[in-house]
């Protein structure tokens, strides 16, 4: 018996991916998926879209449980998926977005850094170390797979406080390579790529074809002719958004000399360049969609009944998605290693140049005896140096949650490279103090 607790099974998109690759994974038998989320009706509809699966995909050997109880879920469960999303959109991402537009500080996503990565991780932290401290009692030898964000911040506070064997999962590595070439008419589907750095701010420290080949040269030419007003044939793995909406990532490869993982409209908020109310002519020119966040949440609240009963139809099927959860599960039952990029401690400084409290995403292993990262040494300096400014604000907002403290989170504001941009020293405590009163309910009492 395999028994998967998914943590947080309202967010269907991931519980469909993760979940639904498990029931299609041959190797996974006797399957026990225990859904387990706060919202009785979104917990309902995912019992509905896994059960579908299952039977479209003829598993029934398959047992599906929803539950509102967290103990029945983590019980002696082997893998636990973590999902969850403290406060939802409403209210607590229109507060991520509105508190701070009174101050002048404008965002794009605000779940991963800036004020609005401080407080989701703030808010999210205590139910995640409440999951870890149940699992170190009745699923102690269990891995604990997070997908929820700000995944730096959440990941590595679990992994420095708890004794849980936990690993931070995002597909933004394993799609950078694609990312960058595609869209430039460079045909992608057989090479080979080397990531390391941060969460959302990795590196695509090598990129060549099958022969071996350095594809960079060739990138950052046609990526100059680009921006330059020359157009490309994109190849047909290319998103239909790129090259155009992803002018911020482009500059960083031009400055930086390496391409960055996570989209353009959130790295234009990890650093201090491209938002900035004294150059409003630089939201056109890198063509970034300020409260991207919000627009996506509502659209997607707008289209919920078609989307549920889209998942819900009884002829549902499903295929494999990109995500690493079940490949992981099937190594680790197998004995079958798989190779995929984690976010863990940096442990014995696998990036020899990033402090070694930081939550790093790295290569990394699973086999029967758990999920083993690999060193990669140095980044080049330019690039660590920039995952420093980020890492700054994640260690101390990590510090901050687990003290309680608000002098510690006032000082992960202050040196967010957004945030301390555009703000005074007093605008900033005077934001956190207004953020702090109306996440009050959401928070734990700081003192």
């Amino acid at each position: 018996m395999i028994k998967i607790a998914f943590m947080g099974a309202g967010s269907w998109v991931f519980a469909k991916n993760v979940l639904g690759d498990c029931i299609i994974t041959p190797e996974l038998e006797d399957l026990h998926l225990y859904l387990y989320d706060i919202n009785a009706k979104r917990l309902d509809e995912s019992r509905q879209m896994m059960e579908n699966i299952a039977r479209n995909a003829g598993r029934k050997d398959v047992k599906i449980v929803a539950t509102m109880d967290m103990h029945e879920a983590l019980d002696k469960a082997g893998y636990v998926v973590n999902a969850i999303q403290v406060g939802g959109y409403d209210p607590c991402t229109i507060t991520d977005f509105e508190v701070p537009k009174k101050y002048g500080l404008r965002q794009t996503i605000a779940d991963t850094l800036g004020i609005g990565g401080i407080f989701r991780a703030m808010r999210t932290i205590p139910h995640m170390e409440a999951f870890a401290r149940k699992m170190e009692e009745v699923c102690p030898d269990a891995i604990f797979m997070s997908y929820t964000n700000p995944c730096a911040m959440v990941s590595g506070y679990i992994q420095q406080y708890t004794s849980i064997q936990t690993v931070g999962l995002c597909h933004s590595a394993h799609n950078a390579a694609n990312n960058l070439l595609a869209p430039l008419g460079i045909p992608d589907e057989d090479c080979i790529w080397e990531v390391a750095g941060i969460n959302h701010q990795a590196w695509l420290l090598r990129v060549e074809d099958k022969d071996g080949n350095d594809l960079y040269p060739e990138a950052k030419k046609r990526s100059k002719e680009w921006l330059a007003g020359k157009t490309f044939e994109p190849t047909s793995r290319a998103r239909a958004e790129y090259p155009d909406m992803d002018r911020v990532r482009h500059e960083i490869m031009h400055r930086f000399g390496y391409y960055v993982t996570e989209s353009s409209e959130h790295n234009a908020e990890y650093n201090p360049w491209f938002i900035k109310p004294t150059h409003p002519e630089l939201i056109d020119k890198y063509k970034i969609p300020l409260d991207e966040y919000i627009r996506r949440c509502i659209n997607q609240n707008a289209d919920w009944d078609k989307t549920v009963a889209e998942l819900t139809d009884t002829e549902l099927k499903h295929e494999y998605s990109a995500e690493y959860a079940a490949k992981i599960i099937k190594a680790r039952e197998t004995d079958v290693p798989y190779r995929f990029h984690g976010n863990v401690l940096n442990t014995g400084g696998l990036i020899s140049n990033l402090p070694r409290k930081a939550c790093v995403e790295v290569p990394c292993f699973v086999d029967r005896a758990g999920i083993h990262p690999t060193y990669v040494g140095d980044l080049p300096e330019q690039c660590a140096a920039l995952n420093r400014t980020n890492i700054n604000t994640q260690l101390l907002t990590i510090e901050g949650v687990h003290e309680r403290s608000k002098d510690k989170i006032y000082l992960a504001a202050m040196m967010d490279p957004h945030t301390g941009a555009q703000l005074s020293i007093d605008e900033i405590v005077a934001m956190c103090d207004d953020l702090f009163e109306a996440h009050k309910d959401w928070l734990p009492e700081y003192k």
